[in-house]
């Protein structure tokens, strides 16, 4: 079975670091038209939908983290990552959940022509409770829309192996489908689509719980005005009483994140440098054989990204076993610095290479600890 690459990092995307999560700034139909794109190229896109207990969970677990760091899109799928980034002057300003993404999908509006397909998207649902799959199946093919489905698979329980058969990843290739919908867990989710995304041969692949409920009806989503303000969780528990542990720690500990982490980087934008600290920044690429340095100094943020992007890149494709950022010099770097930074790391973990950053100030650090981005500090490990 051909196995397809990984697509390497893209140092062009416009992220933003927000809890020590990259994010992508796009509208949901900006990523819809995005996603269409990539269904009609047949170039793989596996895109991840982080919402608040997504970030939660990742700043304890580096291989759930990495799984996000390693996607070709993330889009903030929760409104309390939209008011974290609006009072720190992030400038993501809508919530693209993954279920108003994939109704984009499945409603298609003919007047807008950007990449849309001549057909409809074909979809295979793998996942969900006992049944449900098939219902959704069954549902979204009764209907009028821009999707069908051509395959679904209820695997139930089991390990993420277990779960990875060669029947099942062949009864998923062999459907034709331009988008894998993965309903398992967050964390066993993302674990799955990573430990087979080089078998897949299907372009879109992303991990959307809740989707595959919605589709089969046996769960309703909030009215519209509950989601923009914010209070859909309060639906979902109406829906799925289990939850309410989930949102009661969830809220508990952005309660501390507010208190140790966002208000200090809140307080820390006054100190932002002006325009001519950015012009005067200075960056330098070493090729040292088994290892290569970008050395930073001055500020870094979105005044001069474009200037550090090709610098990435060069990184990115230098067969060197270390690449190292020697931040010594740098007294600042934004969101959109760290975020282009976590999709390095990403890249060298993806290739089994180390990324240092060496030589930062205590400000810096206590800078990257805010954004809770101060494991870019640590070693990143090799494992993909």
């Amino acid at each position: 079975m051909p196995e397809a690459p990984l697509a390497s990092a893209d140092f062009d995307r416009d992220v933003h670091c927000i809890l020590g999560l990259p994010f992508d700034r796009v509208s949901v139909e900006q990523a819809a038209d995005q996603l269409r794109v990539a269904a009609r190229d047949g170039r793989r896109c596996f895109f991840s939908t982080p919402n608040l207990n997504f970030a939660i969970a990742c700043m304890d677990d580096p291989a759930f983290r990495n799984s996000v760091i390693q996607s070709d899109l993330s889009i903030a799928d929760g409104m309390p990552l939209i008011w974290i980034a609006k009072v720190l002057g992030i400038p993501l300003h809508e919530r693209v959940a993954g279920s108003s993404l994939f109704q984009a999908l499945r409603l298609a509006d003919a007047r807008r022509p950007v990449a849309r397909l001549e057909r409809p998207l074909k979809v295979y649902f793998f996942g969900g409770p006992p049944g449900v799959a098939e219902a959704a199946s069954i549902r979204l093919n009764a209907e009028q829309s821009r999707m069908r489905c051509v395959g679904f698979n209820s695997p139930g329980f089991g390990s993420v192996a277990q779960m990875s058969d060669a029947k099942s990843i062949e009864h998923i290739n062999r459907s034709g489908a331009d988008f894998l919908v993965v309903a398992l867990g967050a964390k066993k989710g993302q674990e799955w689509i990573k430990y087979n995304l080089p078998a897949l041969q299907v372009p879109l692949v992303s991990h959307l719980g809740a989707v595959i409920n919605f589709v089969a009806g046996t769960v309703s989503r909030a009215p519209g005005w509950l989601q923009k303000c914010g209070l859909e969780w309060v639906w979902r528990i109406k829906e799925e009483p289990k939850l309410w542990r989930r949102y009661w720690d969830d809220g508990a500990a952005l309660l501390q994140l507010l208190a140790t982490r966002v208000v200090p980087a809140m307080l820390a934008r006054r100190k932002r440098p002006a325009k001519p600290e950015f012009d005067r920044a200075a960056l330098a690429v070493r090729d040292e054989g088994d290892r290569i340095v970008l050395a930073l100094s001055g500020a870094w943020g979105g005044e001069n990204i474009d200037r550090l992007r090709p610098a990435l890149k060069q990184l990115a494709a230098s067969p060197a076993i270390l690449v190292c950022i020697d931040l010594d010099g740098t007294d600042f770097v934004d969101s959109a610095v760290l975020a282009l930074l976590m999709l390095l790391q990403g890249d060298c973990v993806a290739k089994a290479r180390s990324l240092q950053l060496a030589n930062s100030s205590p400000a810096l650090r206590r800078l990257l600890r805010w954004h809770c981005a101060d494991y870019l500090i640590e070693p990143a490990g090799h494992a993909a």
